[in-house]
């Protein structure tokens, strides 16, 4: 593997700390998918239809729907071989307490007459990657924190294949985690279709969920029509261990990070030189025996040897990444250092894997440094604000002055003449 070694100067001296989500080197795609939103937009089941037959292989003949009978949903997890619906709904159960906690009460009432109401959103768009493999996890990780929100009607669009079905596991979990519909249209025109509404399709409040370069840039495009969850980029982790680190077990998070995508990243940094060799030496032995061992040589990965922990952790911070997991023999006082990271995993034990699938937080988590000021996917995603103000005449005339005054410096004189002449 091409392992790019650093120790902290040079590491934040190189570009490879600074990687960011730039989209601008997809500029052929942005304008084919800029071209695919306009023609949904405008024409609806028509477009979606010469759509998914040039990139899916299918689409719904006159006697057939984009929709997924809803009765397959239920068939499918019945069929589902029992220890693979077991794994689902355990899953499925942890993912949806630790998102119940995330349900808080109404915010209390400010001074007499203001408050914030909180509410969900009425309509929520879900999208499951498919293609080369199915991703039932991401079915369970966006609509069960929809559904928990309170979200009324929660819709599911995944690729089809040739033939128009949709893999059993993820119609299982749309039922388990209690998606109401799976439309069968996939990439750029589905985000299209759920942002802009057609004639089959509802159009959705939020669209969430993760998906290739052309569902990215089509969530950018649309992004004001609806909310989105966010914008992601591949898909990385950093790891932070002292020289008591198990190299095997750090070795093992990274491969299993970068198998996911060519572009992914995969970060060591450690405060002891023997472990990043022995960490490298683990790491060339591990993903010769791997499946997608051509695919994890292709990605990026780096190890930086710092100073000591606190340089470690200032250099993680400084990273945000989606995934941060720490080994050391004071891992949570660490842990208490982190200031920009999508999820935090601690200990030996605490391995990424867990949190794609079985621990309960969530698995979509803001990529490409976002976690500096974004959130992992939760019961948020799916929630609005409104500020609702009930002033009585009292209130009109303890605020006139400074309302009036203010105005007045802006040049609004409707603005000031809206407060003086209800008390003429």
């Amino acid at each position: 593997m091409a392992i790019k070694r650093f120790d902290a100067a040079s590491w934040l001296d190189s570009p490879w700390s600074r990687r960011r989500l730039d989209l601008a080197q997809f500029a052929e795609e942005r304008v084919a998918v800029q071209q695919i939103c306009a023609r949904v937009a405008a024409e609806g089941d028509a477009a979606l239809r010469e759509y998914g037959l040039r990139f899916d292989g299918w689409a719904p003949g006159a006697s057939e729907s984009f929709e997924v009978p809803s009765g397959e949903l239920e068939s499918a997890a019945r069929r589902l071989a029992a220890p693979d619906r077991a794994a689902l709904e355990f899953a499925a159960q942890r993912i949806r307490e630790f998102h119940e906690a995330q349900v808080v009460a109404a915010p209390p009432a400010g001074k007499k007459g203001l408050k914030l109401l909180a509410r969900p959103v009425r309509r929520a768009g879900l999208y499951a990657p498919g293609g080369r493999a199915a991703y039932p996890s991401t079915v369970l990780m966006t609509a069960i924190p929809a559904r928990v929100a309170g979200v009324k009607e929660v819709v599911l669009a995944t690729p089809p294949s040739a033939d128009g079905t949709v893999p059993p596991a993820i119609l299982a979990a749309a039922h388990i985690a209690g998606v109401d519909a799976v439309y069968r249209v996939g990439g750029a025109q589905a985000v299209a279709a759920m942002a802009f509404g057609t004639a089959s399709i509802p159009r959705v409040d939020v669209v969430a969920g993760p998906g290739n370069i052309y569902v990215t840039l089509a969530k950018r495009e649309v992004f004001g029509s609806v909310g989105v969850d966010g914008i992601a980029g591949p898909t990385e982790v950093l790891v932070v261990a002292d020289g008591g680190a198990r190299p095997d077990f750090v070795a093992a998070d990274l491969a299993a990070q970068l198998e996911h995508d060519p572009l992914a990243w995969g970060v060591l940094v450690t405060d002891s030189p023997k472990l990043a060799d022995r960490v490298v030496e683990e790491l060339e032995s591990l993903v010769g025996g791997l499946e997608r061992a051509q695919v994890i040589r292709a990605a990026n990965c780096c190890v930086v040897v710092a100073d000591d922990m606190t340089q470690a952790m200032s250099l993680a911070n400084d990273f945000a990444p989606e995934h941060l997991l720490i080994v050391a023999e004071d891992a949570m006082r660490l842990a208490s250092q982190v200031e920009n990271a999508g999820a935090v995993f601690v200990g030996p034990y605490a391995t990424v894997p867990l949190g794609d699938y079985t621990a309960g937080p969530n698995h979509t988590l803001p990529t490409s440094g976002a976690a500096r000021f974004a959130s992992p996917l939760g019961v948020h995603t799916f929630m609005k604000r409104t500020s609702v103000l009930s002033l009585n005449r009292g209130d009109l005339e303890m605020l006139r002055e400074a309302t009036v005054r203010l105005a007045g410096m802006e040049g609004l004189s409707g603005h000031a003449h809206a407060v003086e002449v209800r008390l003429e």
